[in-house]
């Protein structure tokens, strides 16, 4: 097996966005098109996007990451919204599109335009998260895409079989698609159910060997994607409630575990991200080569026409979506005020498409009953020139259009306020429990260790205040920058004693990492303490 083509993948993807970090232009873009040049340098090899590795290999990881970095009950607050998303607009969307590309496109079956509908009809879990983070949205607008992005999956897949049911003449019918549908859902949901307790209960006895804990924290996402589809349920549903309640209830696990979790996240999200937006430019030759009867020029045309209603579809379920909730119940009114103008019209711009339409579009059998799938290529030609499309037009203007609307992000005094409030009554509690602790003969301290557990207390308790105060009117800078400089500063000279210590033999290797790991936590902390979470 020649794994050459893979590193290459990983360290050039990889590479491409790291340098993104250093333009305004936001990551998946920037990896698409450089997908979309390599694809065509010499010597560069086929990368085949094989739906049997991208589905169960890459998905079940991308999700259950989005999955512990959503909030369970934000989700559970915006259920509404994010129900007619990931459910009502992915069926509506499969229709509108397939019926269109019916329309349009001469001999084309309604059965396998709708196959077509459904492949490009969910909008992407890693673009929607990747442009949340970088736009830095409001809470709710936010919440809605990132749970939209988490459960349409399930509902485009589940389209997809019933409409390549219809077009192999497996007597689909509407009640049987809807049977389907509920055995998919229902089941992936209890699926998840079912193991979202025993795999808690299981990092929680393994608290005490972090290596261990993380090592299971990788297999969950696969362990529960493959234990869904083995019962014909949804693996996509079962990884999002895992996810979802094993990032609720991740306080309950040891802290070495939880600083080395979302460390290894956040490495396997980031090369997996990257890999994955690489993937989908570095499809364009193999697509093209497969075009057929199809001049470039219809196939650009029929991609327009996909394009332009796969955009206004959404619009179309979007405002009406918004509004008409509101209009007909007071108490939806009451329960969410802030909906403005805006909303609706950045939730119905931010509906990029991602790999996974192309992994489905991929698994398109290539012969049904010895006749060739209709259309095939084409089908395939018009799913990468929609994610393209989604990518690249509204990705690159979404950012002005969100700054043209003026939409208000997350206010970050009110932010830091909160905060502050929240430091300062746990700190009481603390406190209230240390002198508890202390009154017990059993617990008694010198003097000077009693005032540093104060002081470390009163540290947490003034850091976040502190970022409120006034920069240093010498070098502008934030009290909470200088404080992190200093602090900076004096664990860069300990570690330097340190590693003369070593050099002189002093001290071995084993008692530098373990000094080293010390001030590592340090600085961890410092930083943590003045520096206000994304």
């Amino acid at each position: 097996m020649d794994v050459m083509p893979l590193l290459l993948l990983v360290a050039g993807s990889a590479a491409v966005a790291g340098l993104a970090r250093r333009t305004p232009v936001p990551a998946p873009l920037l990896l698409v098109a450089a997908g979309l040049g390599a694809g065509y340098l010499p010597g560069v090899p086929d990368y085949p996007l094989d739906p049997h590795v991208v589905l169960p290999l890459l998905l079940p990881p991308l999700l259950h990451t989005a999955a512990l970095d959503s909030s369970y009950l934000d989700l559970r607050a915006n259920l509404r919204p994010v129900a007619l998303l990931s459910i009502g607009y992915v069926l509506f969307a499969t229709v509108a599109v397939g019926y269109a590309a019916y329309l349009v496109i001469p001999d084309l079956p309604l059965t396998a335009a709708l196959v077509l509908g459904a492949v490009v009809a969910p909008p992407d879990a890693v673009a929607a998260t990747a442009i949340a983070r970088r736009l830095r949205l409001p809470g709710r607008i936010t919440t809605i895409l990132q749970g939209e992005s988490l459960v349409n999956d399930a509902t485009a897949i589940t389209a997809y079989k019933v409409a390549l049911a219809a077009v192999v003449g497996a007597g689909a019918t509407w009640a049987g698609g809807l049977k389907e549908f509920a055995i998919a859902s229902v089941g992936g949901v209890g699926i998840g159910l079912v193991l979202m307790g025993p795999l808690h209960w299981l990092r929680c006895k393994l608290r005490d060997n972090a290596l261990l804990e993380n090592t299971l924290s990788l297999l969950i996402p696969f362990v529960a994607y493959a234990a869904a589809e083995q019962v014909g349920a949804s693996g996509v549903l079962a990884v999002v409630v895992v996810g979802l309640y094993l990032g609720h209830r991740s306080w309950q696990v040891n802290f070495e575990t939880r600083l080395q979790e979302a460390a290894v996240w956040s490495m396997v999200s980031f090369v997996l991200e990257s890999a994955v937006f690489a993937l989908i430019g570095l499809q364009l030759p193999v697509v093209l080569r497969g075009l057929g009867q199809f001049s470039t020029a219809q196939a650009l045309a029929y991609a327009a026409v996909v394009f332009v209603v796969v955009v206004l579809a959404r619009f179309v379920w979007v405002f009406p979506a918004t509004y008409l909730p509101r209009w007909l119940s007071a108490r939806i009114r009451e329960r969410e005020p802030g909906v403005t103008r805006a909303t609706p019209v950045i939730v119905g711009w931010a509906g990029m498409r991602g790999v996974v339409s192309l992994a489905i579009a991929f698994s398109i059998p290539v012969a049904v009953h010895g006749e060739p799938f209709p259309a095939r290529n084409l089908v395939l030609f018009l799913t990468f020139s929609t994610v393209i499309g989604t990518l690249v037009i509204q990705g690159l203007t979404l950012p002005p259009l969100i700054r043209a609307l003026k939409l208000p992000g997350p206010d970050p005094q009110a932010q830091t306020l909160a905060e502050a409030q929240a430091q300062n009554d746990a700190s009481d509690a603390a406190e209230e429990r240390l002198r508890k602790l202390l009154e017990d003969p059993r617990n008694a301290l010198p003097g000077p260790l009693e005032d540093r557990l104060r002081t470390v207390l009163e540290r947490r308790r003034n850091a976040v205040w502190e970022r409120l105060g006034p920069p240093n009117a010498a070098t502008g800078e934030s009290v909470e920058a200088t404080y992190l400089r200093l602090s900076r500063e004096m664990i860069g000279a300990e570690r330097e004693v340190f590693v003369q210590l070593r050099d002189a033999r002093r001290i071995d290797d084993e008692m530098l990492r373990t000094l080293l790991r010390r001030l590592d936590l340090e600085e961890a902390a410092a930083y943590r303490e003045t520096v206000s979470p994304e």
